[in-house]
């Protein structure tokens, strides 16, 4: 594969799943041969290190030099130059499939660093010239969970991404953040002169069995009919479990019977998110 695929799990809102979708995600494509770098931007609390069982060691090195944050940094291109492994100083592997480059304390006060940056391009491409130059063409995609609200962590998530993967929880207030990441993209295209779009929206814990399920079902389909997901992602306790364990429902012996249905949604949705990655 010559390019590198990069796809951004956002939503203006937190508790939607990105977490969990970019992780589950992530091993999904790592079964279907392709080699994947997650990247938590998330905030310091390292949820995506947490969900494989990393935090500990995270914790314990959370002195390391160079980090996340370091690549943000002007001095990133000298630190790269004089560090002959700087790039894989910041990458873990998970032990499902996917390496993870993980959050660190420092996200906290990476956003003032960047609104200190007068030139937009310049504040904004941060992370994308970082991909460009030291990510691209070692992976075959990278998935990045970005923090549940706009940001200049955010801007620099969705530029580097162009695409955006969108969880969502069928309710009244998240059918309105849903509206609005759509008006939001809209805005970034149209004032920031950049191509970003709404790649797949998937609908997490829907019950169809019930008419506030089928209803919101409907809905997002109506409102969404090119990028909803071709299956919502069920609730089960099997994956809340897994993920306190340290480790995806991937791993786990014997799922449960909506755990199962629950990852059969997960290969199928990521295996479309690749279909639409390469149509573009």
């Amino acid at each position: 594969m010559p390019n590198t695929m990069r796809i951004a799990s956002f939503l203006d809102k937190g508790g939607v799943g990105k977490t969990t979708t970019v992780a589950h995600f992530g091993v999904a494509l790592e079964e279907d041969g392709f080699d994947v770098l997650l990247i938590d931007l998330a905030g310091k609390q390292g949820d995506l290190a947490k969900h494989f069982g990393l935090w500990d060691e995270v914790q314990a090195n959370e002195e390391n030099w160079p980090n996340i944050t370091t690549v943000f940094q002007d001095e990133w291109n000298i630190i790269a130059k004089q560090i002959d492994d700087a790039v894989d100083q910041l990458v873990l592997e998970t032990g499902e499939g996917p390496d993870l480059i993980p959050a660190h304390e420092g996200l906290d006060g990476l956003d003032s660093m960047l609104g200190n940056i007068d030139d937009t391009q310049e504040r904004y491409s941060r992370l994308n010239t970082f991909l460009t130059e030291f990510i691209d063409g070692q992976y075959d995609i990278v998935l990045l969970d970005l923090p549940g609200s706009t940001s200049n962590i955010t801007y620099n998530g969705l530029w580097a991404a162009k695409n955006v993967l969108a969880p969502v929880k069928a309710g009244p207030f998240e059918e309105g953040q849903a509206a609005q990441l759509r008006d939001d993209l809209d805005e970034i295209r149209e004032e920031q002169d950049t191509d970003i779009q709404l790649t797949m929206l998937i609908l997490n814990e829907l019950d169809e069995r019930t008419n506030a399920g089928k209803h919101f079902k409907q809905t997002f389909t109506e409102n969404y009919p090119d990028a909803i997901a071709p299956r919502q992602v069920n609730y089960s306790q099997d994956i809340v479990n897994a993920q306190i364990d340290g480790q995806t429902a991937f791993a786990l012996e014997e799922p449960s019977k909506t755990a199962t249905r629950a990852l059969e949604a997960y290969r199928e949705n990521a295996t479309e998110l690749v279909t639409r990655l390469e149509e573009q």
